[in-house]
């Protein structure tokens, strides 16, 4: 595709993100980005893809395939100009990482201990790695550890005649040359009745969340799982009719901070009556029916909003916060309100907000007006972590990041070339190390990097706390509605598109 480009035979290329990585060449002459990019960096990422030379312009058209999305291209194009780029952490301590650099560095000609530590603590990711990490790294990569010292594959480093750490078994050597890499990608999960009939495939991060007994929305059926076995997820029809919706990481990438706070910022000033682009006109009409039927969401108002369909009872949020941070914070609320009374939710979110849905009545002014009290509120900051933990199967999660740990730090091998293990061979084989750790070496400091990287990247619960913290300042509006809002509508859509065909939706 990339020679077709360059040569001229193609004069255009409908691409995923991957055409936009590590390709560096001229004749790209304008990028057209179909709906949100859902971030400034990534939106700059992919127009600098025209234009690839020094002094010559990029040129990027948004091509927006919703109302809403008008706004975020406004937003997008006004960050962009003002330099409110997306910041990016480095990982903390990512101790997989760091087994495999010393197993390659003594395969590449050996290393002191000490001098290679002070080239680690020279990055920003491992600055505050200490003496006993670092001593936990060397024994791991030199015997396995506590629990996996009998068992030679796991010897991958030795100090050599000359002091130097070096790489002693060949056949260590070439498994580790060609499992090198630390780029993992999500997996997909079979779903399947327990007669065996198969039902298609679901992202393996979503399955992971789900308790046994929980419901979910999948391939027009309403599903309740049984069990999870290596790469399958074993279901039932469900009773009842409630049920969360699956999601799609790779299609839907979850709306930044900044851009999200620059939709808000245009929000504020179309409340203001501020319509200063060409797209915030073309939306006026959305706005004015949004603002007339309920209130404009915004940067100090926080709103909420309630609907009785033929459904049941629906409440919508809108934090703003990114498709897997409302997530979050919609299993949250729903368990904190599962706590005060017997309930069950259906749960739908989008970048902008989230609804649940329930077949009984629930006072949602009384809980709103009282969401940010520290004690009891839906919002309370107390027993974030516990409550958490608890909404969803962090520990199934755990699990499953363990493998790409496991395999980034050559704990599993991933097959020879031409000979790749599947996902499922590798889940299991990562599964029998997680046990196996769990039991007889609970200080392996790989599980507790599992239990981290959960909190920090699957479950997001520094973006959870701070979006409760900014819920909890902002006004809480309140409005029980006659029909749904435009903000609403998507929410709706969301849910019920998995339950019905395109013809009986529209």
């Amino acid at each position: 595709v990339e020679a077709g480009l360059k040569d001229g035979r193609l004069k255009a290329v409908v691409a995923t993100s991957s055409l936009d990585l590590g390709v560096d060449f001229l004749p790209v002459e304008r990028v057209l980005q179909v709906g949100s990019a859902k971030g400034v960096a990534r939106l700059l990422q992919r127009a600098g893809r025209s234009g690839h030379a020094p002094g010559r312009l990029s040129r990027a058209t948004l091509v927006p395939t919703n109302a809403l999305e008008l706004i975020e291209a406004s937003a997008a194009r006004k960050a962009a100009a003002a330099g409110r780029v997306e910041t990016r952490s480095p990982p903390a301590k990512p101790l997989d990482v760091l087994v495999q650099h010393v197993v390659t560095v003594a395969l590449g000609g050996g290393f002191a201990a000490a001098e290679l530590l002070a080239e680690v603590r020279g990055t920003a990711s491992f600055a505050t790695l200490t003496d006993d990490e670092w001593n936990w790294v060397l024994d791991f990569a030199g015997r396995g550890g506590a629990s996996l010292a009998a068992y030679p594959q796991y010897r991958r480093i030795a100090p050599a005649a000359d002091g130097l750490y070096r790489v002693l078994d060949a056949q260590v050597a070439r498994r580790h040359r060609m499992s090198v890499g630390t780029i993992v990608a999500d997996a997909a999960m079979l779903v399947r009745l327990r007669n065996g009939t198969r039902l298609g495939h679901v992202e393996e991060s979503f399955i992971a969340r789900l308790r046994k007994g929980d419901v979910f929305t999948f391939a027009g059926r309403r599903l309740e799982l049984v069990r999870v076995h290596e790469m399958t997820a074993f279901v039932a029809p469900a009773r009842t009719k409630r049920g969360t919706v699956p999601r799609w990481a790779g299609t839907k990438m979850p709306l930044s901070s900044e851009l999200a706070d620059a939709v808000l910022a245009e929000l504020d000033g179309a409340a203001a009556g501020r319509l200063d682009t060409p797209e915030l006109k073309l939306t006026r009409p959305l706005l004015e029916l949004q603002a007339r039927w309920s209130a404009l969401p915004g940067r100090d108002c926080l709103l909420v909003e309630s609907l009785r369909h033929r459904d049941g009872h629906s409440l919508f949020v809108y934090p703003f916060a990114g498709r897997h941070a409302n997530l979050g914070l919609a299993s949250l609320v729903a368990w904190r309100v599962g706590g005060r009374q017997p309930a069950t939710f259906s749960i739908a979110v989008n970048d902008y907000g989230f609804e649940l849905l329930a077949a009984q009545a629930i006072d949602w002014r009384t809980l709103w007006s009282q969401a940010a009290d520290a004690d009891h509120g839906l919002l309370r900051e107390a027993g974030l972590l516990d409550d958490v933990l608890a909404s969803l199967n962090a520990g199934e999660l755990a699990q499953r990041r363990f493998r790409e740990i496991a395999r980034v730090a050559g704990l599993v091998f991933q097959g020879y070339p031409g000979q790749p293990k599947s996902v499922k061979q590798l889940q299991a084989s990562s599964q029998l190390f997680y046990e196996v750790f769990r039991k007889y070496d609970r200080g392996n400091l790989l599980l507790a990097q599992a239990d981290r990287e959960v909190l920090e990247q699957e479950l997001e619960l520094a973006r959870l706390r701070t979006a409760l913290a900014r819920m909890r300042a902002m006004r809480p509006v309140y409005r029980h509605l006659q029909q749904p809002t435009p903000f609403a509508f998507p929410l709706l859509v969301e849910r019920l598109r998995e339950q019905v065909s395109t013809e009986q939706l529209a």
